[in-house]
């Protein structure tokens, strides 16, 4: 059954639609009813039930839960572009992750949303000579979520992790907008080298589940990186690599690789 498109009635759909949602959901199972309430019908924006989320998610006896919303309704308040970009990424789940069928679901349960605005948070405290506090939330996020992202990582909008589980992305990495990416994906290193020593993903590129993405290389725009593949070189727009290490082995096959989530390699025959 095809998903309904969220529908524009007002300066922020998106938020409407996931109120929309919420009601939805606690008249077809009522226990939930204080969780939503709580995290998105108390909140007036979208921005605040992400702050709150936030609190939630990562506040310890070493950061209380007010110290840390109020971290992050600051940084809300101060840089739009979060919100927009969280906006971008609901979205990008809900459009190409077939298990999300309500665009609250990402907000309320998918580990990898959660993350990716906490990073956002953390990379706005670095940009802001806060490191120390960026490293903070970084740790936290690695041991509540098991997903490690450098927060001087540069991340575009609309990215979608399908499942999160060890997603690890480098200090000097950069990712462009709209690409998708599955569980155990690397953005690393080749060794102990510093300054800039990670890659550089194009616009809507597919990376598949397992690969490892090494060194200060470019991964060109609307390319697909197949499945457990290890990727040393650079690699052209539109094209498909896969193998260990990576070779070209074809085509993207579309326009726009991480929106179609294809990731079959038709007549592709390992070494």
């Amino acid at each position: 059954m095809a998903k309904d498109k969220p529908q524009i009635s007002s300066l922020d759909p998106v938020w409407d639609r996931i109120k929309e949602d919420a009601h939805a959901a606690i008249a077809a199972e009522p226990l939930i009813g204080g969780m939503v309430h709580a995290t998105i019908l108390h909140h007036g924006s979208l921005e605040s039930a992400l702050a709150y989320r936030f609190a939630f998610k990562l506040s310890s006896s070493e950061m209380t839960g007010q110290l840390m919303r109020e971290i992050s309704e600051e940084a809300y308040s101060e840089d739009p572009t979060l919100g927009e970009a969280a906006r971008a990424d609901l979205v990008a789940i809900f459009e190409r992750d077939p298990a999300c069928h309500r665009l609250m679901q990402p907000l309320l349960f998918f580990k990898g949303f959660q993350a990716v605005q906490a990073y956002r948070i953390g990379h706005w405290l670095w940009t802001h000579s806060r490191k120390d506090l960026a490293y903070f939330i970084q740790a936290r996020v690695s041991e509540i979520f098991g997903i490690d992202i450098h927060p001087s990582a540069k991340i575009g909008k609309g990215l979608m992790i399908d499942h999160a589980h060890s997603i690890v992305i480098g200090e000097t990495a950069a990712v462009g907008d709209n690409v998708s990416m599955l569980h155990s994906v690397t953005l690393g290193g080749t060794g102990k080298e510093d300054d800039d020593r990670h890659p550089k993903i194009g616009d809507g590129v597919l990376i598949g589940a397992g690969a490892k993405v090494l060194g200060n290389i470019r991964v060109g725009d609307c390319s697909r990186i197949a499945a457990g593949s290890v990727v040393l070189q650079e690699v052209p727009p539109c094209k498909t690599v896969a193998g260990v290490p990576a070779k070209i082995v074809g085509e993207a096959g579309c326009d726009q690789p991480s929106l179609t989530m294809d990731q079959i390699l038709n007549g592709f025959v390992a070494d």
